[in-house]
C-alpha cells in the first residue's frame, strides 16, 4: 500500500528530506506523495520514514492502493534497479 498525506498536513517540510525515493513533493496546499514512488521505505527501512517524523500524524495507509510486501519491494527494485 502507498501512504498518503491528509488535509492535516501542516507542510512542515520534515517528511520530504526522509523520503528514500523521493515520492514526497510539495502539492499546492500540502505535501502529497507520488504513489508510484511510495514503497513505504520498503527495500530502505524497517519503518516509512515520512510517518516517524510527522509531528502531526497526518500520513495513513492510503487504502485505495493495495500493496503487499512483495509488491512494495518489487516496486523497489524497479525504482532503484536493484
Amino acid at each position: 500500500m502507498a501512504l498518503m498525506i491528509t488535509d492535516e498536513c501542516i507542510n512542515c517540510d520534515v517528511c520530504e528530506p526522509e523520503c528514500p525515493n523521493d515520492a514526497i513533493s510539495a502539492g499546492e496546499e500540502i505535501y502529497i506523495i507520488d504513489p508510484n514512488l511510495c514503497t513505504e521505505c520498503v527495500g530502505h527501512y524497517d519503518e516509512p520514514q515520512c510517518q516517524q517524523v510527522c509531528p502531526v500524524d497526518c500520513i495513513p495507509l492510503d487504502p485505495e492502493r493495495r500493496e503487499t510486501r512483495d509488491e512494495l519491494m518489487a516496486k523497489y527494485r524497479l525504482i532503484t534497479a536493484a
